[in-house]
């Protein structure tokens, strides 16, 4: 399972799928927010590129935790509604790893995955790449979920410094 985000982060995440074997990670789930139609049309490109796998993926909706400009009180409401169905959907598909970037989407379902961790239900994976714009400190998404993750990846060493659990991979794209 892959949480996309808008713009960069969905472009930093087909970087990074593009090097794992499809055949190997496979069915795979894309989470995108209800609102990101671009991700969509994305996501389906990338797939039908390759041509011996191209049913093996589904795209799962989730409603943004927050949209951009929208004040921080309000996304408290949004935030929980988002993780009710973000639940719902890693309750279902019940992923052996969850991979993600940073788009605020990807803290509910992070939360719901290692929720499964918690209960016994299922071990998933947590993978978390940091953006590349993230030189001098992390992402409000990277500060939620780094104590909780399998892997935190960050793109520069001066990361590694000020966060000690995060291990440098150098620049995806």
């Amino acid at each position: 399972m892959a949480v996309l985000g808008s713009g960069g982060h969905t472009a930093e995440m087909l970087a990074l799928l593009k090097t794992l074997d499809r055949s190997l990670y496979s069915p795979r789930e894309y989470v995108i927010a209800t609102t990101d139609h671009t991700s969509a049309q994305r996501i389906e490109a990338f797939e039908a590129s390759d041509n011996a796998n191209k049913s093996n993926h589904r795209l799962l909706l989730l409603p943004r935790s927050r949209e951009v400009g929208q004040s921080y009180g309000s996304s408290v409401l949004t935030t929980l509604y988002a993780m009710m169905h973000a639940v719902v959907l890693v309750l279902r598909s019940r992923p052996s790893l969850l991979l993600c970037n940073g788009p605020g989407t990807c803290v509910p379902i992070a939360a719901a995955a290692i929720a499964l961790r918690w209960l016994g239900i299922k071990y998933v994976t947590v993978v978390y790449v940091e953006s590349i714009c993230r030189v001098e400190s992390l992402s409000l998404s990277g500060k939620l979920l780094l104590p909780f993750t399998d892997h935190f990846l960050v793109q520069w060493p001066n990361l590694v410094s000020k966060y000690p659990k995060a291990r440098f991979i150098g620049r995806l794209c």
